[in-house]
């Protein structure tokens, strides 16, 4: 495939990538290595902030930095209890891109913006989207219920649509996007690029517990669920001991929501740091029966966009 195929899309343009391609900040899972092996592939890596302190993240933005001269970025989970001082460091840091999720960054935006960082929102409905917007953001991630980890009520097929009929800037979609099928449906949907989680859960520069990448491996179309729905926060997870003992405590009335709330503490990284399948939540999207090999990054954003490719020019067959 030529590499100037997406020179005029929106995404490549902004952040200087080659495929209009985000890996998802995954909490515990995205690290500099993972980050740099997307980048080099082509694609907008991010380091997860989640579960680091300060020092913790300038250390693996300074790792990555030695990895990839190409663009990366961090995701910041705005619920993380190291959200206030991570949002100083890529400051000082001079990272490029930003994505957000869990929460409203518009306390952080000014400071992000005058500092020239592409600041990119996940959002999971019209009202999200259009708020952030006015906050200035550069870009927005329209995420549907399919995805892994906390997820909103929207799915993929119906918000991306939405969204990109409310908001002037760039759409990427996510959730329950794995091949070049999904990355063509999005294209088509509204959304000018992709963010990917679950299929990156099989590439050789993850490097997450066997035994999560596994259960990555062997997952079917029916084998993920939601926890959390009772706390308002949901999760998606590949079904386990976990999360079926996290749905029955969900239904006992005697179990309290603080009870529920500190269950699940800690078991994300119980997943993919232990693969404690009896702790652990393994989160993954719906999507996750698509992923059977594993590959490097390079191997699956190639395959993936020459899928699409192929798809989108196989379509014009249908209008003649």
């Amino acid at each position: 495939m030529s590499k100037n195929i997406f020179k005029n899309n929106p995404f490549c343009k902004l952040l200087g990538i080659q495929y209009p391609i985000i890996q998802g900040g995954m909490a515990w899972i995205a690290d500099a290595r993972l980050a740099a092996a997307v980048s080099n592939a082509g694609g907008l890596g991010l380091i997860a902030a989640m579960s680091s302190n300060a020092e913790q993240l300038r250390a693996e933005i300074k790792k990555a930095k030695g990895l990839t001269d190409k663009p990366f970025g961090v995701n910041i989970m705005l619920m993380s209890p190291f959200a206030e001082e991570v949002a100083q460091v890529v400051i000082d840091e001079g990272v490029k891109v930003i994505t957000t999720g869990a929460g409203n960054p518009s306390k952080y935006m000014k400071a992000w913006l005058d500092a020239g960082i592409i600041v990119m929102p996940v959002i999971a409905s019209v009202a999200m989207a259009r708020m952030m917007q006015r906050s200035g953001a550069s870009a927005l991630i329209a995420e549907g219920c399919e995805a892994g980890g906390h997820v909103g009520e929207l799915t993929t097929m119906s918000l991306i649509p939405q969204v990109a009929d409310h908001i002037d800037v760039p759409l990427a979609a996510a959730g329950g996007i794995a091949d070049g099928r999904g990355i063509a449906a999005a294209l088509m949907l509204g959304a000018t690029a992709v963010q990917v989680g679950t299929r990156f859960l099989a590439a050789h520069e993850c490097h997450i517990h066997a035994n999560y990448k596994e259960l990555v491996l062997k997952a079917n179309d029916v084998a993920s669920t939601v926890t959390g729905r009772r706390t308002g926060h949901p999760v998606r997870s590949l079904k386990s001991e976990f999360s079926r003992n996290f749905i029955k405590l969900e239904s006992d009335p005697n179990v309290t929501d603080d009870d529920i709330m500190k269950l699940g503490s800690g078991a994300l990284r119980a997943a993919a740091v232990d693969g404690d399948k009896q702790k652990g939540s393994f989160m993954a999207g719906q999507i996750a029966g698509l992923v059977s090999k594993e590959q490097s990054c390079k191997e699956i954003i190639d395959e993936m966009f020459n899928e699409a490719v192929a798809i989108l020019d196989k379509s014009k067959e249908f209008l003649a």
